[in-house]
């Protein structure tokens, strides 16, 4: 069961960017799909970002094009680059991990996923 620690979260001003790495424990970091969520204060907890085993991507419609997903299984991190960052995308941001057999899926649902960090907070100033 891996154990995820995020960070690289802080403060920055519209149109900057920020890199958030996720760092599992554990020998099979290779065998879970990777996910990055967010949640604004007074929401609900949203999909930004996944990445399959064997590195397929998926985003929401909101940060395509913005931000960049990437793992390292050698070193069991899995990153995500945030660039052009608007005042919308001030969230608590969380790392997940999901286990499954096939290697070329890549969940978008939070019920998929069944390991998570504890978040690390991004905020945007206009």
């Amino acid at each position: 069961q891996p154990q995820l620690v995020e960070s690289g979260g802080g403060l920055v001003q519209a149109g900057g960017s920020l890199r958030l790495s996720c760092a599992a424990s554990g020998r099979t970091f290779s065998g879970y799909a990777m996910g990055w969520f967010r949640q604004p204060s007074g929401t609900e907890r949203e999909f930004v970002a996944g990445i399959s085993r064997i590195g397929g991507t998926r985003y929401s419609n909101s940060v395509k094009g913005r931000f960049t997903i990437s793992r390292d299984n050698a070193k069991n991190l899995v990153y995500l680059q945030m660039n052009s960052l608007e005042p919308e995308d001030t969230a608590v941001y969380y790392c997940a991990a999901a286990n499954y057999v096939n290697i070329a899926y890549t969940p978008t649902s939070g019920g998929e996923y069944g390991y998570w960090g504890q978040g690390t907070q991004v905020t945007v100033s206009s």
